[in-house]
């Protein structure tokens, strides 16, 4: 039984033609499978923080749930690791584009089993963020500059279970408070 197939496969942007209906027998996606991202709002969420740091999209592509779960895992974890509950990281997309595949057998007798081009829209087998240049994937928020390393670090980390090209940006959200020692 085969796998996933790559990600190379599902990178570029297409267009969305799904047609995802409240009416069952005017669909042609007759069931979306399930987002494999199980959270999208990590850390303390009711502190306020004094920077954010963002990882940037530099190219237009597709990225899939399995992929965004993957870094999201690797960001949280790695956080929580270096400073404890003092952060708040969100993921700011969400895979709404449906993968489809049109299943090829290969093999003694495959000519009887299959339709070929005929009736080829496909099947579902994943969904997938379309992602456009300047579009912010994560965001980390911290209250230190020593913990902007340690968020930049993570966020690193996870661009090599990305596909395509990002960038880091740095925004300061408010003044750091100093509170000086007498």
């Amino acid at each position: 039984m085969a796998g996933l197939r790559k990600g190379v496969s599902y990178r570029r942007i297409e267009r969305p033609y799904t047609r995802k209906s409240k009416f069952k027998h005017r669909s042609y996606v007759k069931a979306v499978p399930n987002s494999k991202v199980v959270r999208f709002d990590m850390g303390d969420i009711k502190k306020t923080y004094n920077f954010r740091v963002d990882l940037i999209a530099k190219d237009a592509l597709q990225i899939r749930h399995n992929a965004i779960e993957s870094a999201r895992q690797i960001i949280n974890r790695h956080l929580n690791i270096k400073l404890g509950n003092n952060y708040f990281f969100k993921v700011r997309m969400y895979p709404h584009h449906v993968l489809r595949e049109n299943k090829m057998l290969t093999g003694a007798g495959a000519d009887r089993m299959q339709t070929g081009m005929q009736l080829a829209f496909g099947r579902p087998v994943g969904i997938a963020a379309q992602v456009l240049p300047g579009k912010q994937i994560f965001s980390v928020k911290v209250m230190t500059r020593a913990d902007v390393e340690s968020a930049k670090y993570a966020l690193r980390k996870a661009r090599s279970r990305l596909p395509g090209h990002y960038g880091l940006g740095v925004e300061l959200l408010q003044p750091e408070i100093i509170v000086k020692e007498e």
